[in-house]
Order: structure tokens, then sequence, then C-alpha cells
């Protein structure tokens, strides 16, 4: 377990570390990656129950599948701060050769990463067979995964949430980024899709809420609930209420920076803004 202010220091370099990676090669999210700081951390470094090392077939251990995968700043940062790989390999984000490619993939070998999530919807699917597999194999550890909003307007999804929810998937724990912004604009202006939450329970799911998503401590709070309901025959849903690039000023609660990257003088606001806490790679 780490201390509050373990943790805290680990969310202000992660922040660093986002924009810096998108500045260097003036491409990538910032927006999502740092409205998602704060569970990412929270998620790798108290809640799951990880072994040293790696291994695709995570017998033994929770797993983490990342839907929305254009996030892959916060999660490359994440695992490397976890020890997964060296941290000075964040420099090499996008470039020619780079195991961090803009969208996470497997055939680059990246220790932490078990599906290639470029497209969109498709996180839920495999992580229901990941759960299912976990349920064959007599292993007790939960399946988590992280979807936007946004994504949730791709139909897969909905096949994936009715099949969980109908064959009592229980093992797994489906967060969803709430922060209402995708690339074009606000959800609701996009395609409105109603109450998430009367959906989910429509399709035969647990739905819990965390209505300040970008709080540790609340962030914490929501999952050990949603650890706690796993096992009584549903799977669960965590709607995570966020702000699309919390923690930078100029980019929080806007879709502007969804896929934006900031210019030096900005880069310097938001570096500013999050003091180094644990080295800059």
């Amino acid at each position: 377990m780490s201390s509050k202010q373990e943790l805290s220091d680990l969310v202000v370099q992660v922040r660093r570390d986002i924009v810096r990676m998108v500045h260097d090669v003036n491409s990538g999210h910032p927006g999502g990656s740092l409205g998602c700081t704060e569970f990412l951390v929270a998620l790798y470094n108290e809640v799951m129950e990880l072994k040293d090392g790696f291994d695709m077939d995570g017998i033994g251990e929770d797993l983490f599948f990342l839907s929305n995968g254009h996030i892959s700043p916060v999660f490359y940062s994440v695992l490397a701060r976890k020890g997964y790989f060296p941290v000075k390999e964040l420099a090499t984000f996008r470039k020619i050769d780079s195991r961090l490619q803009g969208h996470p993939t497997t055939h680059e070998g990246l220790p932490g990463i078990r599906i290639a999530s470029g497209s969109l919807g498709q996180g839920m699917s495999v992580a229901i067979g990941a759960a299912e597999a976990k349920k064959l194999n007599k292993d007790s550890h939960l399946v988590f995964t992280l979807h936007g909003d946004g994504e949730l307007q791709e139909g897969q999804n909905w096949e994936a949430i009715m099949y969980a929810g109908a064959k009592g998937v229980d093992n797994l724990i489906s967060t969803v980024d709430y922060n209402g912004q995708q690339i074009d604009g606000s959800t609701d202006e996009v395609m409105n899709m109603g109450s998430l939450r009367d959906k989910f329970e429509a399709f035969g799911w647990e739905v819990l809420e965390v209505e300040e998503g970008n709080n540790l401590e609340a962030i914490i709070s929501g999952l050990q609930l949603a650890k706690t309901n796993s096992g009584k025959g549903k799977p669960v849903c965590l709607l995570l209420h966020t702000s699309m690039g919390h923690g930078v000023d100029f980019m929080a609660g806007t879709h502007e920076w969804h896929g934006k990257a900031p210019n030096d003088e900005q880069l310097a606001s938001a570096l500013e803004q999050n003091p180094e806490t644990l080295g800059d790679y």
C-alpha cells in the first residue's frame, strides 16, 4: 500500500509525463489522459492485486484492459512508474521503432500491454473472455476495464454489456470515464446516450457512481466498493465522473484538448502547475 502523499506525488509526476510526451512529438491525447490520471494511479498502486513481473496469461493476479486506447500517455506513464519498463523509455513515445505507439499494441512486446486498443469499443469483449477464462481456471482474481463515455456510442460495447449481464460475469469491474466530452464536442451534442446508469442496470449490471472522479480517496473507496460487490452474480459498472484535462487549468473541462498537443508556452504553464515530484524521465 502507498501513502496518500506517495499517491499524490505520483499523480503530479504522471501529469508531467503526459504533457511532456505529447509535446515532444506534437501528437497524442492529453485531455482524457489527464482526466484518468488519478484513476489509473489508484488502480495500479492501491487496488489491483498484481504479481511481480509480467506474463500474458495473468494467472493469479488481477487484470486490466484499456479500451479507450488513445489515452496511452497516462497508461504508459503509470506502467513505467510501476516498474513494468524503464521510465526513460517514455521519451520514445510515438517515435519510429518505439514500443510506445500512439495506441497500445501487443506486437511491440511492451510489458503491461495485453491487447491492442486503437479501435474503440472492443475492450469489453476481450475483458469478458479473460474474466470467463479466470472462472474456468478457478482463479478468483478480478478483471478491470476502462472505457470512455463517448466510446460507448460504439455498438459492440452493448452486445458485450448484454452478454456479461445475461451470463453473470461477476468477476468483471468496468469503469466508464464519465467526462461528458469527446473529440467533436460534448457527448450530449454528438450522440446523447441518456442515462448510462439506467442502461447498464437494464442489461443486468450492478452500477456504482463516484461523483469526485479526480479525487484519489473517492476513487479508491469506489473501487473497493466495486470489489466488495463482485462475485454476487452481476458484473459491476463504476461511473467515474471526471473532468477532461484535469490538473492543467487551460485544458480542463473541454473537448478541445482531446487530441491536441501543447506548444512550448503552454507546456511551461502545465509544468508550472504540476511541479516535479519523483523525477522527470
